[in-house]
């Protein structure tokens, strides 16, 4: 081809120049007479040599359509065997993803059973089709393969698409080889061992040991785990991922076969297990199992905790922690409280919103046992968002000293010789103040509550003892060991007597040994328990909205859920009490107590100890205790408009920003309640339908409407579940 070219060029050349000096010699010529007829033969030679450049023109473009064609030809049939047996799957797709073409590796590896001509790609495979034109492509398994699936158009309208399949099995499986293999840290401690071990007979400790070790056997068998005991009460173990996946996954039922295990005639072993995973090393895999261990002894041992990515685990913690009744450690803390408070000119006691009996109460004594060593001590407390008003009142009109002042006036006073000291709480979200809590920079923390993740932070002293009662408990301890430098007048003792008798339920929750011994102390101080029981006095209204909630009540799965829509002054603490009545009921594990204070929705929780309340109220953005706990979950943040829940054969509630609903459920004879949820959403959607609502128009409606949906779906549900299957058993209902 290439000579082809040459001589074309040499040839077009050679005609040019002829063609152009004949046509200029015939012009010169043919203006002279005597050389015309010269001129004559010189225009005959031009057009001669243009009808040479046309046949050049004609053959040789004909040749190259020749060649052009020929090429193409050879190119069309490599494209469509290099395809045909291109090393790995490839299809191609039209624009809606169907299938037009597929080469021999996609029919012998991905798709063999039938022709997958004009099937949707979607169908025969979970693929992210979005993915798969990114760089990165989407992962998909088939037929125990693995793929990397990368797709490119073909043509420039988009209507052609390639996608071929990359195996990546090995690369995936070695990945995964690796994953697994990768070493955790575990750390098991037996929680208050040498308080155990100290009252039972030694014929009884060697027994208790051996039960013990076999636990620990039992726990890795079957396992390529190794451990060591590094001391009496605490344990090491490494273990691959491989091995601790099912045991999360099983949610530790070693801390339930631990309950199982007595040490003499009325306690059992519990353990306390932190986890480290995903470390970068193992180093850093057991720092993480320290941290986890620390939490789950600071939340009251008797479970798990697992730490990956920053982020903690729990699974467990359903007893109570035996009472340490440590001394040595209050003394200590007592000794080095009192250090620091002699060396700040000011002190600010306060504890949390909606300040209880236990928060006020603590935050009181402390600041009259404190107010012999320093200038200025005061309880920061929102004088009407509170739960204690009858306490403050009290305390007030009794009490010759100002106690109490408003956030406000706290920030006004905080300075940088000023010591903070938060009660009853360490979550610095639900703080009195969170501007104090901002500005102070010596901060001091007491609080009974299991921890918490991401806690007050920093402190220069955190007194956290989630085995005490309450905070009044604490700080009782605390004062006792003040001695001469500090002294409790009688109503402040009476305060702290109300604060740990609400939290006991009147000391017949989680007492131990320091609770009556603190009790003791505040009737030496002359605490009057009649004077302390006028302080849980209610108003009329709100004992008949306690009333009202605890009729409201429905039962499920053990639980007491009670709601209201009505709101008043005291709502929390008809709320709070209403949680503790419904405990009452037989059968009843744990209580609910749901309502809404300006237009926020509140939930007070209480159990008797068989429910871990904390954990519950814990995943929905508050916190607590094991028998007591309370949140202000916020179901509409983002773009939530409806929140659904069911309860069962006990009816469903519905929720928008504006509205409310429940709906009690037919009692019906379930025969199959498969596809029940399904149901249940589908007519809910069928209904809103039915009344013209839209996503946008969802907080338009109103609690009648709602009320009606709500139903609607319980009806369809009940109809339901009355007949075997899913599909088979929806029935033709009518929305009225």
């Amino acid at each position: 081809m290439k000579s082809n070219n040459g001589l074309q060029i040499i040839i077009r050349i050679t005609v040019c120049v002829t063609m152009l000096s004949s046509l200029i010699g015939a012009f010169m010529l043919h203006s002279t007479p005597s050389h015309r007829e010269s001129g004559s033969v010189l225009i005959l030679v031009s057009v001669a040599a243009a009808v040479l450049w046309v046949l050049e023109e004609v053959v040789f473009h004909n040749h190259t359509r020749k060649y052009v064609a020929k090429l193409s030809t050879m190119i069309s049939k490599t494209e469509r065997d290099s395809l045909l047996n291109f090393p790995a799957p490839a299809i191609i797709i039209d624009s809606e993803n169907v299938i037009v073409w597929y080469n021999r590796l996609f029919g012998r590896q991905v798709y063999s059973e039938e022709e997958a001509y004009g099937i949707d790609l979607t169908e025969l495979m979970n693929i992210d089709m979005d993915k798969i034109y990114s760089s990165d492509g989407d992962l998909v398994c088939i037929n125990a393969h693995f793929y990397k699936a990368k797709a490119i158009h073909t043509d420039v309208n988009g209507e052609l698409s390639m996608v071929y399949f990359n195996d990546v099995t090995d690369y995936v499986e070695l990945e995964y080889e690796f994953r697994m293999s990768h070493k955790a840290v575990i750390i098991i401690t037996i929680d208050n061992f040498d308080e155990l071990m100290s009252n039972i007979r030694e014929s009884e400790k060697a027994h208790v040991v051996v039960e013990i070790e076999k636990l620990i056997e039992e726990f890795l068998e079957n396992t390529t785990a190794v451990s060591k005991k590094v001391a009496s009460d605490k344990f090491y173990v490494y273990m691959e991922e491989r091995h601790l996946a099912p045991i999360i996954e099983q949610r530790f039922k070693i801390l339930e076969q631990a309950r199982k295990i007595a040490v003499g005639e009325r306690s059992n072993l519990t353990l306390s297990i932190g986890v480290g995973r995903d470390g970068a090393n193992l180093a850093e895999s057991e720092k993480f199992a320290k941290q986890a261990l620390e939490m789950c002894l600071g939340r009251g041992g008797d479970q798990a905790a697992v730490k990956e990515d920053g982020e903690f685990k729990f699974f467990g913690g359903i007893s109570s922690a035996p009472d340490k009744n440590n001394k040595t450690r209050i003394r200590m803390v007592a000794k080095a409280m009192l250090e620091l408070i002699c060396n700040h000119d000011k002190v600010l006691i306060m504890g949390h919103r909606f300040g209880d009996l236990d928060s006020v109460g603590s935050a009181t004594g402390f600041c009259c046992a404190i107010r012999n060593m320093v200038k200025e001590a005061y309880v920061v407390v929102d004088p009407e968002q509170n739960l204690s008003k009858t306490l403050i009142n009290y305390i007030n009109e009794n009490e010759s000293e100002h106690y109490y002042i408003t956030p406000q006036e706290g920030l006004e006073r905080l300075d940088d010789n000023t010591l903070l000291v938060v009660t009853d709480t360490h979550n610095p979200a639900l703080v009195e103040s969170k501007e104090i809590l901002a500005r102070a920079k010596n901060v001091v923390v007491i609080d009974h509550h299991r921890r918490m993740v991401n806690g007050i932070e920093p402190t220069i002293m955190s007194f956290l003892e989630p085995n005490a009662s309450s905070a009044c408990e604490l700080v009782t301890a605390l004062i006792e060991y003040f001695g001469e430098d500090s002294n409790i007048t009688v109503h402040a003792a009476e305060a702290l007597l109300a604060g740990i008798m609400l939290d006991t339920k009147n000391f017949i929750m989680k007492t131990g040994v320091s609770t009556f011994e603190a009790a003791a102390f505040l009737k030496k101080k002359g605490a009057d328990t009649i004077a302390v029981k006028k302080l849980f006095a209610n108003s009329i209204e709100t004992y008949h909205q306690k009333s009202s909630l605890i009729n409201s009540a429905h039962l499920y799965k053990e639980c007491a859920v009670a709601y209201t829509e009505e709101s008043f002054s005291e709502i929390r603490i008809a709320a709070s009490q209403a949680a503790d009545e419904l405990l009452g009921i037989t059968g009843v594990k744990a209580s609910f107590v749901i309502y809404e204070t300006n237009g926020v929705i509140n939930i007070s929780a209480r159990s008797m100890g068989a429910c871990n309340v904390q954990i519950v109220m814990e995943s929905l953005g508050g916190g607590g205790h094991l028998t007591m706990a309370a949140t202000q979950p916020k179901l509409f943040t983002g773009n939530v408009k409806l929140v659904i829940y069911t309860c069962g054969s006990e009816g469903a509630y519905a929720f928008t920003k504006n509205a409310q609903a429940f709906a009690e459920s037919e009692k019906v004879k379930a025969v199959d309640t498969t596809g029940a949820g399904d149901g249940f959403i589908g007519s809910f959607l069928y209904a809103l339908k039915t009344l013209n609502v839209t996503a946008e128009s969802l907080c338009d409606l109103d609690n009648a409407q709602l009320e009606r949906c709500i139903a609607f779906s319980n009806k369809f549900c009940g109809e339901s579940v009355k007949h075997q299957g899913a599909i088979d058993s929806y029935r033709k209902i009518e929305f009225i």
